[in-house]
């Protein structure tokens, strides 16, 4: 738990042991470094430190080893999803969505619809389009409650719509 604004909020899990999802920026961050460089040092995935350099902010070290990883393994989503990633952490918004809109049109129906949804969302949230972010986390969240997805994913997008009408309550 951590303190946030006066509230005590749990920040959705981040999807990688030691990362979680910070409630006001919608952004993972590394919670407990311990945890997260022990699970990096027994993983064989070079997805997993592609993501691990993402939330550290290091796009250029993350693209390098990106290129490198979907080179091996061209078809990999999560890899393809990090590529959108890399542009938004790189504050290369548009590109970004529009990556993350090509992805939404292979995956209609399936889990990953809600996940690319919940990308999206986080970088229209980021480049500061709150009323798009609130469409997308809306969109990921009915997918992810329609497909009885695990707690934790619902709590995610919850969590992340919530915060973006808040953003756009106070914008107006």
């Amino acid at each position: 738990m951590r303190e946030f604004e006066g509230d005590t909020i749990e920040w959705p899990a981040g999807g990688f042991p030691g990362i979680r999802i910070n409630p006001e920026t919608l952004l993972p961050e590394i919670t407990n470094a311990e945890a997260c460089a022990a699970a990096l040092e027994s993983s064989t995935d070079p997805a997993d430190r592609v993501f691990v350099l993402l939330v550290e902010g290091h796009a250029p070290d993350a693209a390098e080893l990106l290129a490198e990883a979907r080179y091996k393994n061209p078809e990999s989503f999560r890899l393809r999803t990090f590529e959108a990633e890399v542009l938004r952490v790189s504050h290369r918004f548009d590109r970004a969505v529009e990556l993350f809109r090509q992805l939404l049109a292979e995956v209609p129906g399936t889990p990953n619809e809600a996940l690319v949804h919940q990308f999206l969302g986080r970088t229209h949230f980021a480049s500061g389009h709150i009323g798009a972010a609130v469409e997308s986390f809306a969109r990921a969240l009915d997918l992810r409650v329609a497909q009885s997805a695990d707690a934790e994913l619902i709590y995610s997008s919850t969590v992340a719509l919530q915060r973006a009408r808040d953003v756009l309550e106070l914008a107006s």
